[in-house]
């Protein structure tokens, strides 16, 4: 009888040498406590609990019916969608995209930003990202074999990147710069000086800035993000990812957009098409319905969002937290109380009351002194979250 030889396959250097998404473990811990009983109240995610406007769904719906929707989808996206971002950029942001710009359909913000990186990438290369972060924003260079250099943000710097700390050496070997304002998770704004600071910065050192505006729609009180084509030079420097899951509760839909210089757009396409035959047609018409519709659709939602984010700020004030009212995104950022690594506060709150919040180790090593608190629950569940904290006594004391 022939001997069955032993083999041993292992997955790529690249994949062995990637940290455990944190969110993972976290959905872990929360399916256990499910299980066992417990009546989480999830202030953890960033998923909107808002149902996608109808007049989304109905276009969705329509384009299911018509056959031409059937087959492979159009590589960048559609001639309406390429139309319809330019109409939106116009209209939301002010900006004027030229015939040398073009947009490339991507399924969701995180893919974009993903395959940008792969794009830019070569291994061994060094990109910069501001910590804390959104996952992907490191995780798209790590999984290109590159390096990441963390340029820490403090609360004193109001969590904007202190360009000017970056040492010489690293600026000149750096491929690309990622920021992401409106932010997540600290929900920082970033005025104009900085993004013009941003934009020479990668000017003069030969790299491509990559603006991740994820939540350019999710803002109060009036305030309105800058696209990074706002600031002058910009176009010859950078690249823009926009999606529909915050602004029109579209995350599980998958769709958003990449816009930039045809030059650069055409290079994350390169990427693309390899992996891929491009976003749905379906979805593109999703995006087309909703960047076409009234503001109002969008209003309501933020409307909603600002009247929890009042009610949140206040509570966790007299918590003993110093909170402070962020004019964007779902998003509260709040110190750990000493004594504790912000994984252990947060399970520790989770254990005693079912309150699930995100330490902030998840957004990096540097974060480990912070948790984040999403708004995305009916304020009467908020409610019900604080009063648990309250009986739990479970407050900030330094």
């Amino acid at each position: 009888m022939d001997t069955i030889k032993e083999t041993k396959i292992t997955p790529a250097d690249k994949v062995l040498n990637l940290e455990k998404y944190i969110f993972v473990e976290l959905d872990e811990q929360k399916e256990k406590a499910r299980n066992e009983g417990v009546d989480l109240i999830d202030l953890g995610i960033g998923n909107p609990d808002r149902p996608t406007p109808k007049p989304i769904i109905k276009a969705a719906i329509k384009s299911m019916k018509d056959s031409k929707s059937h087959g492979y989808p159009d590589f960048k996206g559609k001639a309406d969608f390429q139309a319809t971002i330019k109409e939106w950029m116009k209209k939301r942001y002010n900006v004027e995209l030229g015939s040398d710009f073009t947009a490339q359909a991507v399924n969701g913000g995180k893919e974009g930003i993903a395959q940008i990186s792969l794009a830019f990438t070569n291994p061994g290369d060094l990109n910069i990202v501001p910590d804390p972060y959104y996952p992907v924003l490191s995780r798209g260079t790590w999984v290109a074999s590159g390096e990441v250099y963390h340029l820490p943000l403090s609360e004193e710097n109001d969590f904007l990147p202190d360009l000017d700390s970056i040492p010489k050496e690293i600026a000149q070997k750096a491929k690309l710069l990622i920021i992401n304002y409106p932010n997540n998770p600290t929900g920082a704004v970033a005025p104009r000086e900085f993004l013009e600071k941003a934009v020479n910065f990668c000017i003069e050192n030969n790299i491509l800035l990559l603006s991740d505006l994820a939540y350019g729609e999710v803002c109060y009180e009036n305030y309105r993000p800058l696209s990074i084509f706002s600031i002058k030079g910009a176009e010859d420097v950078a690249l823009e990812v926009h999606t529909c899951s915050k602004t029109f509760n579209m995350a599980g839909w998958r769709v958003g957009f990449v816009i930039g210089k045809k030059e650069f757009v055409d290079v994350v396409s390169a990427i693309k098409i390899n992996f891929d035959y491009g976003t749905s047609t379906i979805m593109q018409d999703a995006a087309i319905a909703a960047m076409k519709m009234p503001h109002k659709y969008i209003k309501v939602t933020m409307d909603e969002y600002e009247q929890r984010r009042n009610y949140m700020v206040k509570a966790l004030q007299e918590l003993g937290w110093n909170v402070k009212k962020s004019n964007a995104t779902m998003y509260l950022w709040l110190k750990v109380p000493s004594g504790r690594t912000s994984k252990e506060f947060c399970k520790m709150v989770m254990d005693k009351t079912g309150v699930v919040f995100t330490p902030g180790v998840a957004f990096g090593k540097m974060s480990d002194n912070y948790f984040r608190v999403s708004i995305v629950q009916k304020e009467k569940r908020l409610k019900e979250a604080i009063e648990r904290l309250k009986k739990a006594n479970i407050r900030y004391e330094d």
